[in-house]
């Protein structure tokens, strides 16, 4: 199998061009997996669609087990058509902190799925499976709409929450359409532009690039912030990178993890920190969960800190409690140093 794929990635010169092509394997035996061509080709293409799901370019043996998972992913695509109508999803939201005082700049809109039977499914799961079953730009127009309502709300009850971030799918990015989709949440909602960012990934800006970085330059044109996802994790081109209106950067949480520990993720840590600041944006580190972890990131000059040390992804009403609580101590605090200050003038006078 190796050689195959090794063969399969040769380039192939088709004048005046060298195209590059890779290949994702499935493989089923007989009689093991059947007696018959139905059975053996159906399993084989389970296989090969696992193949795909493991990063591609590479081949995949049958094993029963795939078969309940065919199933399972077979009726949660099912269960997601319609979900949205069906008031399904939520969205919770994780506070993001600047890393020099810990105040809160904005939160991470992230949609979870409360199934009336399964229960709460996992973003893991139901993620990639609204992604092959077409469903995932719905999906974000939705998350993208009840994020731009929970603002207006959260206004309204005096909570300011500076600004919400909210993840793109490739399939939004490629639509065309997505800035008038995007000022028309932001118009019915009465949003400010800069208190919205969208996140996209490394991965989909390579994707029809010179189509994408069009749309880009238009959302940035409206003034919305961009930020570049899981920065280092996908197919990263500098080139690309410094053409992109993008205004910050995220250091995924696999980098993060260990950055204490192992000197790969230190070292990458500290090159996207100066990268991005050299490319005058701010840098957030996600998955920050140590006083360790915050400590390092504080002391390389990382602009913005997520994750479970701070803050668990949480819902709108426990958003309102939480900025409540954080900003009657805030004035509590300030009440008191005016107070002493104004003690000290007097024994001074």
């Amino acid at each position: 199998m190796q050689r195959i794929l090794s063969d399969m990635t040769k380039p192939y010169l088709i004048d005046p061009l060298n195209l590059h092509l890779t290949c994702s394997i499935g493989i089923s035996f007989f009689p093991e997996d059947g007696t018959d061509t139905e059975s053996l080709v159906r399993k084989a293409d389970m296989a090969m669609y696992e193949a795909k799901r493991h990063g591609r370019n590479s081949f995949r043996v049958f094993e029963q087990d795939l078969l309940g998972r065919a199933s399972e992913r077979l009726e949660i695509g099912n269960a997601l058509h319609g979900a949205s109508a069906r008031g399904e999803f939520r969205v919770f939201y994780q506070p993001q902190n600047r890393a020099s005082d810990g105040v809160c700049e904005g939160v991470e809109a992230l949609v979870r799925w409360m199934h009336p039977t399964l229960g709460m499914v996992s973003p893991a799961m139901f993620i990639p499976i609204a992604e092959d079953v077409g469903l995932i730009g719905e999906i974000g127009t939705w998350v993208l709409r009840e994020s731009c309502r929970q603002l207006a709300d959260w206004h309204k009850m005096g909570i300011d929450i500076p600004r919400v971030a909210v993840n793109l799918s490739v399939q939004q990015l490629e639509n065309t359409d997505l800035p008038n989709i995007v000022a028309d949440a932001l118009l019915e909602f009465g949003w400010h532009p800069y208190e919205l960012e969208l996140e996209v990934t490394e991965s989909m800006i390579m994707n029809q690039a010179d189509k994408i970085i069009k749309i880009l330059n238009a959302l940035s044109d409206m003034g919305i912030k961009l930020a570049v996802d899981d920065f280092g994790t996908g197919y990263s081109s500098l080139s690309y990178l410094k053409h992109l209106p993008v205004k910050r950067l995220k250091i995924d949480q696999s980098f993060v993890r260990d950055i204490t520990t192992d000197p790969n993720d230190k070292a990458i840590a500290c090159a996207i920190i100066a990268l991005g600041h050299s490319m005058e944006m701010d840098v957030l580190a996600e998955g920050v969960e140590t006083e360790a972890q915050a400590e390092f990131l504080r002391a390389e000059n990382c602009d913005v800190l997520q994750g479970y040390l701070f803050s668990k992804p949480l819902s709108p009403e426990e958003v309102a409690l939480l900025w409540r609580s954080v900003t009657s101590k805030l004035h509590s605090r300030s009440i008191h140093l005016a107070v002493s200050n104004n003690t000290s003038r007097r024994h001074k006078g």
